[in-house]
């Protein structure tokens, strides 16, 4: 044993049975139990996994802006784990400077449905390209001392009934497809905490699942960390902890807590098992490295270093799904006026939910092209239409502070329902954009408190504006000293949940003077549970939409090209619920139709963390898709437009043409049960496995440049076991440098199981100067080859021919080759 494991052993020794029980579940939503007498400290937790989550502050946590990464499936779709390992070395950076220990990312479910809500967080329909970026994310991030928690172990797959629904797999699907991103960063990066999801897997939720959090996870994988709940996925007080589960959050304790306590007590669960759990969590507090005497490196937050790597991963990111004519780059030199047209040119959009962050400064597309172009072309903006199918929040750009002060509302808080006295906190808050499941600071009582925002309103277009409260209790918001809306305070202590609408013309840039109340109780009432208020303050989507989008085309027709910038608002792909569809919201794609009817040179750039529909594809010659691509995205965006950064992206999911092409089109919702039906056949699988024809195949992804595939080289024959390696040499052929992705495939040629026609197996991102080549090399293992048996339980290789491909993507297959394996 250790010195570490006997300095575990020895405090455990000296613990009660209650201290014992007290470091399996939270203090509150974010920290862990400490048990002073022993030295034993808390661990703080915080969310990602594509920023430090930081708005709230506990106990010296600083609250604030951080680094707003590219989202989830940005960072798959660099194809680049070498990046993406820097990503996760400046998110410690960024943890401990907020005073963190473990960031909880990154997440690796599979896409396994395009209208799943958190598809922009995770990275793929494929699993082995999930492992390789998942892998870098965690090295990177546990090189600096900080600690991950891979999640949401397992097939966490829809946010449709995600807390109760139970996800029928069988065995073999589930070790090849929805297992192996887990099993690859289990194995080789070693997360320090794991997340268990919510939902049930065959019945069983994940929280209590033995099976997956003990045969597999540790006695399989050999995992030695820690598994946490996700928030209130706990369902239990003795299975759950028998199971595997060693960490109840969020806290107070609901299960592990006096009930555990009895629970050993009466002799329901023997005390060795709270052992075993408080010893994986002993662990984890040494890892952290808060028991070893020595004060931790501060970390850095919003470095100029951080902010250049947003940049790069979001340039890398950005994927060139059709270019015809080369329309793209642009040539500023060939250009007198550039029309920029879309809901999501003037903006920075995101998904919503946990991994929401708050960022110091959001570059948008038309404010960097216009940074990039001037004095060079003139360009002209029009909005178009709305990207939203209902009113959007009022976004940050419409406030700013009383007395010409910065940007952002005054917000007074008090711990009353009154507003009566002094507040407990003054702060400035960007926007009401407000889901609060803990208090907002510590000094804010949070059963019972009311805030007052104050500042200026000024919006950028004159018209009829929808202004709406949306609130779980009472609000009221006064316009140029006039009460507009007033939604009643709750009585008898009842949360209430409901709106407060009402139109007013606005005029564009007029000050208007603005007061927004929001009471969480009433009288001296305690109301428990969380508190949700928004403000929105917006055009209607049909607002004007005929005449806007006549406007637009009319500008496009005039100018030199056009570039439409469409895709959703902030929070409409969320964690909470799915998508309704996979079109675009409100009337883009009329309004893409009418200018590219008027400008043969019209591009399109979508800002989306899943597939869209693509009604107009064959009307528009240059078609990108920028995801969600974090706070200077609109420097990267300009950036790649303009040909100062080569396009390198690549799909990391399919984009189907309908959404009755996908592979759960018949399985999915489900109800309580969602059945995979389609089997080991996800994303490009099915597409080849059915012959279906795909909009834009997993994989693809353009360049300003091209490239020549060589011959690819592999042994005529190798024992099965063996390593095979395959090589290939790839030259950049065009005028310009770029980066491609080769992409490496494996084929079982005759099975006795139904296998998919090939599964990506190894891929490497190449940069090359024009001229240049270069040899790729990969080294193909015994798995490679292997499909799961679940009679005996394992993997098997079954001696035969493969065929290897390397390609551009999984549809481009450029050199081909055969290995037999004896």
């Amino acid at each position: 044993m250790s010195d570490l494991e006997h300095r575990i052993t020895d405090l455990i020794q000296q613990m009660t049975l209650k201290e014992k029980v007290s470091l399996l579940s939270g203090r509150d939503a974010w920290r862990t139990v400490a048990i002073e007498r022993l030295g034993i400290p808390s661990v703080m937790m915080t969310d990602g996994p594509h920023g430090v989550r930081a708005n709230f502050n506990f106990d010296g946590r600083k609250g604030g802006p951080t680094t707003y990464f590219p989202t989830g499936v940005s960072f798959a779709a660099t194809w680049n784990p070498e990046l993406i390992e820097r990503v996760g070395e400046a998110l410690a950076e960024e943890t401990r400077a907020m005073g963190a220990d473990i960031l909880l990312g990154p997440c690796v479910n599979i896409a396994r449905h395009p209208l799943a809500g958190r598809n922009f967080e995770s990275y793929a329909e494929d699993p082995f390209l999930a492992g390789r970026i998942g892998v870098a994310w965690v090295e990177g991030v546990q090189s600096r001392g900080v600690g991950t928690s891979l999640k949401h172990f397992a097939c966490n797959n829809q946010e449709f009934e995600r807390f109760r629904g139970s996800s029928e797999v069988d065995e073999r699907t589930l070790r090849e497809i929805y297992l192996p991103a887990f099993e690859a960063i289990i194995k080789e990066a070693r997360p320090w905490t794991i997340m268990c999801a919510y939902n049930r897997i065959n019945g069983v939720h994940a929280s209590q699942n033995r099976r997956l959090l003990t045969d597999i996870l540790r006695e399989e994988w050999g995992f030695d960390g820690v598994v946490v709940s996700d928030w209130g996925a706990n369902h239990t007080i003795v299975e759950s902890v028998a199971a595997g589960l060693d960490i109840e959050m969020p806290g107070p304790a609901k299960y592990y807590g006096p009930l555990l306590v009895q629970a050993v007590e009466h002799w329901q669960l023997e005390e060795e098992v709270i052992d075993r759990a408080v010893r994986r969590v002993l662990r984890l507090i040494f890892r952290c490295g808060k028991m070893n005497g020595r004060p931790r490196p501060a970390g850095a937050v919003n470095t100029p270093e951080h902010q250049s790597l947003a940049r790069e991963v979001a340039e890398e990111a950005i994927t060139l799904l059709k270019n015809d004519g080369a329309v793209l780059p642009l040539a500023p030199s060939r250009l007198q006026t550039l029309a920029v047209i879309g809901p999501n040119a003037d903006s920075i959009v995101s998904g919503g939910g946990s991994s929401t962050v708050q960022s110091p400064l959001r570059v948008s597309p038309l404010e960097a092209l216009r940074k990039k172009l001037d004095g060079r072309v003139r360009i002209e903006y029009l909005q178009g239409c709305a990207n939203t199918a209902d009113v959007p929040i009022a976004p940050p750009e419409f406030f700013s502070l009383s007395g010409g002060g910065g940007p952002g509302l005054r917000g007074e808080y008090f711990n009353n329902s009154d507003f009566s006295g002094q507040p407990a906190l003054v702060r400035t808050d960007a926007q009401i954009n407000c889901w609060w499941g803990e208090e907002p600071d510590p000094v804010v009582d949070f059963h019972r408190f009311c805030v007052r925002w104050t500042g200026v309103l000024r919006v950028p277009e004159s018209g009829p504006y929808t202004l709406r409260l949306f609130t779980m209790g009472g609000g009221r918001m006064y316009l140029d000293g006039e009460l507009l809306l007033d939604n009643p305070v709750p009585t008898e202590g009842v949360k209430s949940r409901g709106s407060a609408v009402i139109e007013r013309v606005l005029e564009a840039g007029r000050a208007y003077p603005i007061q927004v109340d929001f009471i969480k109780t009433p009288g001296h009432r305690e109301v428990t549970g969380p508190a949700r208020f928004n403000f929105h303050c917006g055009f209607p989507p049909e607002y004007r939409a005929a005449e806007r989008i006549q406007q637009a085309a009319d500008l496009a027709r005039r100018c030199d090209a056009a570039l439409i910038f469409a895709g959703y608002g902030s929070g409409h792909e969320t964690e909470g619920h799915d998508r309704p569809d996979m079109n675009l919201t409100g009337p883009q794609d009329d309004l893409i139709r009418a200018v590219a009817a008027a400008n043969p040179k019209t591009a399109v750039i979508l800002q989306c963390g899943s597939p869209v529909t693509m009604p107009w594809i064959d009307a528009v010659p240059a078609v990108v898709v920028a995801w969600y691509s974090g706070m200077l995205g609109g420097e990267a965006i300009a950036s790649v437009l303009l040909g100062e950064v080569n396009a390198s992206g690549k799909l990391p999911v399919t984009f189907p043409r309908r959404l009755q092409d996908t592979p759960a089109y018949h399985s999915y919702p489900g109800g309580r049960q969602v059945f995979y039906g389609e089997g080991v056949f996800v994303g490009y699988r099915h597409y080849d496995y059915r012959d279906v024809e795909p909009l834009f195949p997993f994989g693809h992804g353009l360049s300003y440049t091209t490239f020549e595939y060589g011959d690819l080289q592999a042994p005529g024959k190798a024992r099965a076991g063996q390593t095979v390696r395959v090589s290939l040499r790839i030259k950049n052929t065009g005028a310009v440098a770029g980066k491609e992705t080769v992409q490496l495939y494996v084929a079982d040629k005759q099975s006795r199981v139904a296998r998919p026609p090939k599964e990506l197996k190894a891929f490497a991102k190449v940069a090359l100067a024009p001229g240049e080549s270069r040899l790729v090399t990969f080294d193909l293992t015994e798995r490679a080859f292997a499909f799961y048996d679940p009679v005996l339980a394992q993997w098997v290789v079954e001696p035969g021919e493969f065929e290897l491909l390397a390609g551009a993507s999984s549809r481009d297959i450029r050199a081909r080759a055969e290995v037999e394996l004896t």
